[in-house]
Parts: structure tokens; C-alpha cells; sequence
């Protein structure tokens, strides 16, 4: 920041208003000296009701898996089967890392996205396999083509069972729930496990059982390398891609105020992704009753593609709109006191955020960049929170009064990450902020109120003032003076 840049207006207000009836943020808290090791977000007690829901999750997960280890196994004994898992994990990582680095602005638990993937993996596949076989007897006894199932079965079981773990979240962890590229990570993880699986029936049974079994291992070898380029680098993005489709509806759910589009924006990204599932099966089908496989490759060129790129597009466009909300809604603490104005603007876009950990380093070391990370992580989870307070997405004094004790912990949480690497930059002047201004002290003994800078890329480490009490509270969200006394500076901006 250069102490002589300054411009009219405030910049705070100007960044964003709070709208009618919005909570405004507590005034900020006295400043804890730093620690010499890195705070930490507080952790939630474990419960026994929580602890029996966990053993029955590990319960089902641990059947589910084997149920399909021991299928696998018995259908395609240990060579096949081995042949199949090393080449149906080979895409896993990079699948997987896609979809993570959607969710760097704000990651879920890794124990969420953990529970996703090996839903998709052994549950989905296990109560999938069997629903589709028993179908397949089923029309086969009526004298029906055995195809059927892969058209009008297997896209709504595999859709639905793919989709029961973040389904399942968003009824029970809703707050894990920050908007779509939430929702797109947990079904893509999901349904990248529930394909792995598949495709270790496909490349061990289909591909390398069936050519030793005909030919010999080379011929077993051949098969599953032309099942690998078909199945994984030609079409490895269809099951995510299906299953994104809920993903976004679960997305749209958790951030909306109305019951009504919570029930029914789940109900139609399923049923799309049923659909673009069933489609999807469809082509080969056509393909070989009529004897033109050229059917596949448009459906692939003309349907599959565009729509894939549309949603990367889409994804990528909801990353960044992430790493705006932190611009768009807390502004309402910088002018409370509680952060600056480069500090929110250094959370807009991952290159900042990047530069404030580099800058962390230098100041405070290693343990800097720990405390840089957790302050960036707790301040978007900040920016999520009070999106959902201006949403209205509280519909119980229960609720309210669980966002605004997170609040309280969220603050804290940043005070403690701040105070870490707040002071200990000697290029930087000593002062406060006091909710509009900089006031800040150099080294001739002047003092000056400065203006915040119009494009700063790190935090600035000054000291934080107390601002004059704010307004009541709307119902629900707590009375005015909640969050404590407010803290003395240690030095006034008007001495």
C-alpha cells in the first residue's frame, strides 16, 4: 500500500451494500497477541447420535463393498481382476483432480468427499449390478430384447444410487452444501467411483478374460487396450457428466430460500441425468439394430460434446463467481471493523490468494502460510455464511441462531489466523483501521488518514479499531452488543 494514494468516496462502500434488512456484522473484538503455533477451526463434538449414524454409514459402505469384491472376484478370477483394477484406476487421480481443484476456494471435508466416492464405488455398484441383472431376467422372460435394461433400467437405478450420497448430505449436512461447484464435486467424486468399478468389469471381464479365454493373453492384452481408449479416453467423462446434472440441482437446492425449489430442483437435475444417461445407452442400441455404428459418433459429436463443454464452461464460471462472493459480501465487516479493504480483496481470485501466502511466508515462515490458508478458508466460509443470511436460507430460530453462533466462530477464527501474521512486516507502517480509514503512524512521527488502495494483491497488516456500535439486529440473529465489549486500540486514530 503507498500512504499517499487516495481517492474520493469510500472504498469500502463502494465495494458492496448491505440490503434492507440484512444483519449487520458485530463490531470487531480486541486484537489476541500473536501465538507461536498455528490456530485452528474449532471442531464439533462427536455425539452419540452422530456416532451411531457414522457406524451404520461404515456399515453399508463396508457390505456394499463386499458384495462387489466377491462378485467381481468370483466372475473374473484374480488375473482378470487384477488386469482390471490397475487399468480401471489408472484415470482415477486425474478425475478426481479436476473436480478438486473446482473446490479451492472453499474444499469440503475430505471425510465427505471420501464417503462419496466409495458410495459410488461399492454401494451404487452393488445395488446397481443386481437391479440391472434382475431386470435382464425379467425381460427375458417376457421375451423382450435384453437391451432394454441398459435404456430403461440401468440409467434410473445407476443415476439414483450414484446420487443417494450427496443426496444424503444435503439433508443432513446442508451447511456442507455452499452452492452447485459443491454439488458437482460431490456427485462428480461419486460418480467417478461408481465408473471405476464398471470399468473393472469391462476391461477385466469383457476385455481380458474374454481374449485369453479366446485367444490367448496377447489377444486379452489387445481388448483391453481398445476397451481402455473407448471406455476412458473417448467417453471416461460420461458418468460424471451424467451424474453433474443432480449435482447442479442439489447445488441450486442449497442455496435457495423457497421449500419449493428445494424439493423440485433435486427432482429435475435426476431426472436430466437419467435422461442424458438413457440417451447416452440409447445410441449403441439404435446403432446395432440398424447396422449403422455411425449413429454412435454423431450422437457423441452432435450431444455428448457440447453438452460437456457446457458444463466445463459452467464449472469453471462457478469457481470464479466463488472467489467473488467474498468481494460481494464482506465488505460488510470491513466497514464493521473487522477486516481491511485488501484483505477482501486479496480472497477474490486464486492468483491473490496465492500472493498473500507468498507474502505470509516471508513475514511469519512456514507457520505463516498455515495461518494465511486458514484465515483464506474461514473468510470464504464467512462470505458463504452471510450469503446465506441476505438468502434467508434460515427458516428456524434453531437455524439462525446455529449461523450466528458460526459466525461468532468463524470471526474468531480469523482474529486468531490474523493475529498471527499481523505486525511482522517492517515494511509496513504502523496503524489501525477503523472501518473507513487508514491511520496510520510513520517513522517521522507524522500521522495520516489514508485511503484504502484501489488494487491491492495482499493483506495489510495494521492493527483493527473499534467502530461505533451498529444497528439492531433483524429477529433471529441475535441483540445488538452480542458479540462482547468492543476492544481498545492501541493507540487513537485522533492522538
Amino acid at each position: 500500500m503507498r500512504p499517499d494514494q487516495s481517492r474520493a468516496g469510500d472504498y469500502a462502500g463502494a465495494m458492496a451494500d448491505t440490503p434492507p434488512g440484512g444483519a449487520p456484522p458485530p463490531p470487531a473484538p480486541a486484537l489476541p497477541p500473536p501465538g507461536s503455533s498455528t490456530p485452528r477451526m474449532p471442531l464439533r463434538r462427536l455425539g452419540w447420535q452422530r456416532i451411531l449414524v457414522l457406524a451404520a454409514v461404515l456399515l453399508v459402505i463396508a457390505v456394499g463393498a463386499v458384495v462387489i469384491l466377491y462378485r467381481l472376484g468370483s466372475d473374473l478370477g484374480p488375473e482378470a481382476l487384477l488386469v482390471g483394477v490397475v487399468a480401471a484406476i489408472l484415470p482415477v487421480p486425474v478425475l478426481v483432480a479436476c473436480f478438486l481443484w473446482l473446490d479451492r476456494y472453499e474444499p469440503e471435508p475430505l471425510k465427505y468427499l471420501i464417503f462419496c466416492f466409495v458410495w459410488g464405488a461399492f454401494v451404487a455398484t452393488s445395488i446397481a449390478l443386481y437391479v440391472n441383472e434382475g431386470f435382464a431376467s425379467l425381460f427375458k422372460h417376457l421375451g423382450l430384447p435384453a437391451e432394454l435394461t441398459a435404456v430403461l433400467v440401468a440409467p434410473f437405478i445407476e443415476e439414483l444410487t450414484k446420487a443417494a450420497a450427496p443426496i444424503l448430505l444435503l439433508i443432513f449436512r446442508r451447511r456442507e452444501f455452499s452452492g452447485i461447484t459443491d454439488g458437482l464435486v460431490y456427485c462428480g467424486l461419486s460418480a467417478i467411483g461408481f465408473a471405476m468399478v464398471e470399468n473393472i468389469l469391462y476391461l477385466g471381464g469383457y476385455g481380458y478374460r474374454a481374449g485369453v479365454e479366446e485367444y490367448g493373453p496377447a489377444t486379452g492384452a489387445q481388448q483391453v487396450i481398445a476397451i481402455f481408449i473407448v471406455r476412458i479416453l473417448l467417453f471416461g467423462f460420461a458418468h460424471p457428466l451424467f451424474t453433474s446434472m443432480t449435482g447442479v440441482g442439489l447445488g441450486i437446492a442449497a442455496r435457495a430460500a423457497d421449500r419449493r425449489v428445494r424439493i423440485l430442483a433435486p427432482l429435475a437435475g435426476l431426472l436430466v441425468a437419467m435422461m442424458l444417461h438413457g440417451t447416452w445407452n440409447l445410441l449403441p442400441s439404435l446403432a446395432a439394430a440398424t447396422g449403422q455404428p455411425i449413429i454412435v459418433l454423431y450422437g457423441y459429436i452432435g450431444v455428448m460434446v457440447p453438452i460437456f463443454f457446457a458444463m466445463v464452461g459452467l464449472a469453471v464460471w462457478l469457481r470464479a463467481w466463488e472467489g467473488r462472493l467474498t468481494e460481494r459480501t464482506l465488505p460488510d465487516y470491513v466497514r464493521a471493523g473487522w477486516l481491511t479493504p485488501p484483505e477482501v480483496a486479496a480472497l477474490g481470485s486464486l492468483g491473490r490468494r496465492h500472493a498473500a501466502r507468498t507474502w505470509a511466508r516471508r513475514v511469519a515462515g512456514e507457520g505463516g502460510v498455515r495461518a494465511m490458508r486458514g484465515y483464506q478458508f474461514a473468510a470464504t466460509r464467512l462470505a458463504l455464511l452471510r450469503d446465506g443470511m441476505r438468502r434467508g436460507l434460515d427458516r428456524t430460530p434453531a437455524e439462525r441462531d446455529r449461523t450466528a453462533r458460526e459466525e461468532r466462530q468463524l470471526l474468531d477464527s480469523i482474529v486468531a489466523y490474523r493475529a498471527f501474521f499481523v505486525g511482522r512486516d517492517p515494511q509496513a507502517p504502523v496503524g489501525i483501521w477503523d472501518g473507513q480509514h487508514y491511520h496510520l503512524r510513520f517513522p517521522d512521527g507524522s500521522q495520516r488518514a489514508v485511503e484504502a488502495p484501489d488494487e491491492p494483491v495482499v493483506p495489510i497488516p495494521v492493527v483493527l479499531a473499534a467502530p461505533p456500535p451498529p444497528p439492531a439486529y433483524p429477529p433471529g440473529y441475535g441483540p445488538p452488543g452480542w458479540y462482547g465489549a468492543h476492544p481498545t486500540a492501541p493507540w487513537h486514530p485522533g492522538a
